[in-house]
């Protein structure tokens, strides 16, 4: 398993300031975002992205992933997303999300989901680029892996793969189902992102009592058995990339870091993660 950082959380910095701060953590590739505020804005891919493999790879750093905000083969430059991934060399893209709309509505946005596939499907094929469904919990309909199997069962493996988020999938199935997940999906897991997270109480007076929300924490805090997440992964055959989420901005993390405060916090996620990888 290869190691490397999602770069949006270093979006204040240029694609080779960024990139040298991620080649002197240790990390061997860079996830880079192209999508609207990412590194690589998707109206000017075709010129820009070539540009920041080779910035990249000047510094020794692979770029594995791309993730970008893509939902329909048919959307403004997600042709030109997926084409110029293939010529630079970049062989996984990460979609965007399918949101779920509430109540009600379920049924109808798998279909329309499954018909979206299709035409992906179609476009991962012709380039030889593979699109990944990722895992996030909450109200999108990625939210479950077993949604996402059934999206990808019967679907070319090379042309779609499911991108597996350890941190949303504990917190959607914090017992055992993440593990179910990572049985039902052996074969089909493409790539791991790595976060952490907390449940945490707030109050709220439409349930007349505290409500749970999840923040993102180091990874030695949180809830994801990692240990037994690598163990699990390594039965199933998994050796591909791993995407570290430094998601540690924002009131979605337990504390908002600033960007020199983020880059120590991923330092001292690395010691641990390297340590849960080895299954000692």
């Amino acid at each position: 398993m290869k190691l490397m950082m999602f770069s949006k959380h270093l979006q204040t910095m240029s694609v080779a300031e960024a990139g040298r701060v991620i080649r002197d953590l240790g990390f061997e590739g860079v996830d880079l975002t192209v999508r609207p505020g990412g590194h690589v804005l998707p109206e000017n891919v075709r010129t820009d992205l070539p540009v920041a493999v080779r910035t990249l790879a000047d510094l020794g750093l692979q770029v594995p992933l791309i993730t970008t905000a893509i939902t329909a083969a048919d959307e403004p430059y997600a042709v030109d997303i997926f084409e110029t991934a293939a010529e630079a060399g970049v062989p996984e893209i990460k979609l965007g999300y399918w949101r779920y709309e509430g109540f009600g509505t379920f049924r109808r946005a798998m279909d329309e989901v499954a018909r979206r596939l299709d035409g992906i499907e179609k476009l991962a094929q012709r380039t030889g680029v593979r699109a990944n469904i990722h895992t996030h919990s909450g109200d999108y309909m990625s939210a479950s892996p077993f949604i996402i199997w059934h999206w990808i069962k019967d679907r070319d493996p090379a042309a779609i793969g499911a991108y597996v988020d350890a941190g949303h999938i504990v917190v959607e199935g914090g017992v055992s189902t993440w593990k179910m997940a990572i049985d039902l999906l052996r074969g089909r897991i493409t790539l791991l992102a790595v976060k952490d997270m907390e449940w945490q109480q707030v109050d709220d007076p439409t349930l007349g009592k505290k409500r749970w929300i999840t923040k993102m924490v180091p990874l030695n805090r949180g809830v994801v058995p990692w240990p037994e997440v690598f163990a699990c992964l390594r039965e199933v055959g998994f050796d591909g990339w791993i995407s570290v989420h430094s998601e540690y901005q924002g009131s979605h993390s337990w504390r908002d870091l600033t960007v020199e405060e983020l880059i120590e916090q991923t330092r001292g996620d690395l010691v641990y993660l390297r340590w849960a990888m080895r299954g000692e």
